[in-house]
């Protein structure tokens, strides 16, 4: 059977030489195109036709989702009543590797006309969108790594990277942390961590509620049966302890055949950790590896049982 290996290694070659030669044309331009999203009042609007359109889709969704509100428009669909989602404030990214495209220059002049702030990322900074932007992101490649030097490959290559770099910078400018890139991606493992609360995830039926006067022999019932590896100690409604699978283990070694009889409350922790309902799994998360514990206990104000929370819940 045919090996295409060599292929695939000289596309990839060519693509990683590609982005490593574009290294060389960050410069002021860069600078001036980041102030002039920064100062964006609006939104930004990166357009482009063919790949390089669907490069700026990926480019205005990584924007997005970084703190810079940004989606893509059809330039093919300005003309048929989409000018309307251009505002005042909005600045366009206009992608185009030969700076050249007739359905990209067609709403260049409108974009000039209105006062909008136009940036160019092209192949071709002596090209006609070059000229008319107010600053250019060069995304020059020597070649494709098309075998036939004709399909955008190291281009739309380029292209991305360059779009990953602006979003970089952005990211950093405006001071962009984890929990604000939690927010805007609230399914995502992290934004659970930091937006989730134990209310969310704890468990609150068939708690492993234990007496301290039971025996650690009908503890275990309860603590078996409860699935979690764990009994918490209520007396009087309050949280007067807890006991672990561990403590059950360790007191079974010291006492023999004694252990059932001994009272939960010889052997119990006194002091469990314990969250308030609006605590975050990240902070649960940090509690468990700190003191190296499974799960921790959610109770209210009065440090009344409301619920556990095990580190299968937080996503561990």
């Amino acid at each position: 059977m045919k090996s295409y290996q060599d292929i695939a290694r000289r596309c990839l070659k060519d693509e990683s030489d590609a982005v490593i030669a574009l290294i060389q044309n960050i410069d002021e331009e860069f600078d001036k195109a980041v102030d002039i999203i920064l100062n964006c009042k609006g939104k930004v609007l990166v357009t482009g036709v063919g790949k390089s359109g669907h490069i700026g889709v990926k480019i205005a969704a990584t924007m997005s989702s970084t703190g810079t509100p940004a989606f893509y428009i059809n330039p093919l669909d300005v003309y048929h009543g989409d000018l309307g989602v251009i505002a005042k404030g909005d600045v366009i990214l206009a992608i185009s590797n030969s700076g050249q495209t007739d359905e990209l220059l067609r709403f260049v002049p409108y974009i000039k006309n209105e006062g909008f702030p136009l940036i160019a990322m092209t192949g071709n900074p002596d090209s006609l969108l070059a000229k008319s932007s107010d600053c250019i992101l060069n995304s020059h490649v020597s070649s494709e790594a098309c075998p036939l030097n004709l399909a955008p490959t190291s281009s739309t290559t380029a292209q991305l990277v360059m779009g990953d770099a602006l979003a970089c910078a952005l990211m950093e400018a405006r001071g962009f942390q984890d929990r604000d890139f939690a927010r805007y991606h609230p399914g995502g493992s992290l934004g659970r961590k930091l937006l989730t609360t134990a209310q969310d995830v704890m468990r609150t039926n068939d708690l492993p509620i234990i007496s301290p006067s039971l025996t650690l022999g009908e503890a275990i019932l309860l603590i078996s049966k409860g699935k979690l590896g764990l009994g918490v100690v209520v007396s009087d409604d309050k949280i007067a302890g807890i006991i672990t699978d561990g403590d059950i283990r360790r007191a079974t070694e010291r006492h023999g055949a004694a252990f059932f009889s001994i009272p939960v409350k010889e052997v119990m922790s006194p002091h469990p950790v314990m969250v308030k309902a609006t605590a975050k799994v990240e902070e649960m998360v940090t509690l468990m590896h700190q003191r190296k514990i499974h799960a921790v206990i959610v109770v209210d104000e009065n440090n009344h049982l409301l619920g556990i929370v095990d580190s299968f819940a937080c996503g561990e």
